[in-house]
């Protein structure tokens, strides 16, 4: 919006990280992932907004006179096609991997089954709704130069905008508060980490005692996560290395190792043998998919340099 707004004006892409992490650094003061459930409610609220306006800007985008040639066609290269097409697999993994957080805190109380399922369903039904939703959208209307963030395609480098001023302001808008309540999720497992070591449960949560290490702790974790965030602009390929790395063994491969562990099915039932093929398949395609990740993540940084205010995708 800024440069867009004002495309001489002198602040750059890591000054803006730094506001969001100031911010960041107040919010992440809520104790505990209990505290977050409004502003978790506001994240689903949020997510659908967002969606919504960017199919409509995309729909009006792909009938617009001024769109850009329509190419659907895939890369030439075999192997470049094969790496994609595995890159494409650990980011499905990692958008989908948004139901391990319900499904871990369905576990915390009984009774588990009930919760954990009433979780994931709401979960996936949103994840599919929202995600699909952009990315049809988005690829009918640009085609195979899409941006992974679309509303770069809806507001290009040269030429006018391929929306309407408003839409485009108020889904930044959203796209800015979602990502303030998706960093609070995320960052919890790793404050409940550091937490368990400084932390003293015989004493309040808002004692001197705890209340201190606390804020010291999860500020610094925040500077950490937004210098990191603003020396290395990348989007689309970080979400396929995390997605290979760490949705694709969490949820295709270790529930089946503990699955065979806990219940201990016969090695002659047909149970052990689908989660055996499941657990090979899905380690075939995180090797592929971390190295398919790794390597798009090498070829992008020829492209920018650290604290670039271009964000590579």
């Amino acid at each position: 919006m800024y440069t867009q707004l004002s495309p001489d004006g002198p602040l750059k892409l890591y000054e803006f990280i730094a506001m969001v992490t100031l911010v960041m650094i107040v919010l992440s003061q809520l104790p505990s992932f209990h505290s977050l459930r409004h502003i978790n409610l506001g994240s689903l609220l949020l997510s659908l907004g967002y969606t919504s306006l960017v199919v409509g800007a995309c729909i009006n985008a792909g009938f617009s006179s001024s769109a850009p040639k329509k190419e659907y066609s895939l890369d030439p290269s075999k192997s470049t096609r094969l790496f994609d097409a595995f890159t494409s697999i650990s980011i499905l993994a990692a958008i989908f991997g948004n139901g391990i957080l319900p499904e871990i805190q369905a576990t915390l109380a009984p009774p588990a089954t009930g919760k954990m399922f009433k979780g994931l369903l709401m979960c996936y039904t949103v994840i599919f709704f929202t995600f699909y939703s952009a990315a049809v959208s988005g690829y009918w209307a640009f085609g195979n130069k899409s941006s992974s963030n679309i509303l770069k395609s809806l507001i290009p480098d040269e030429g006018p905008a391929l929306a309407p001023t408003w839409v485009l302001g108020v889904a930044v808008i959203f796209v800015l508060f979602q990502l303030f309540a998706i960093g609070l999720v995320y960052s919890q497992v790793a404050y409940e980490i550091m937490e368990k070591k400084s932390a003293d449960v015989n004493q309040g949560m808002f004692s001197k005692r705890n209340l201190i290490p606390r804020i010291l702790l999860r500020t610094v974790y925040m500077i950490f996560c937004g210098f990191v965030a603003a020396m290395l602009p990348f989007f689309g390929d970080i979400n396929g290395v995390v997605g290979a790395i760490g949705f694709i063994p969490l949820d295709f491969i270790l529930p089946m190792l503990l699955y065979n562990m806990s219940f201990k099915p016969s090695r002659k039932s047909v149970v052990y043998w689908i989660n055996i093929s499941i657990m090979v398949a899905f380690t075939g395609a995180g090797l592929l998919g971390t190295f398919s990740s790794i390597r798009k993540l090498v070829l992008d940084a020829s492209k920018f340099k650290l604290f670039s205010s271009d964000v590579v995708d």
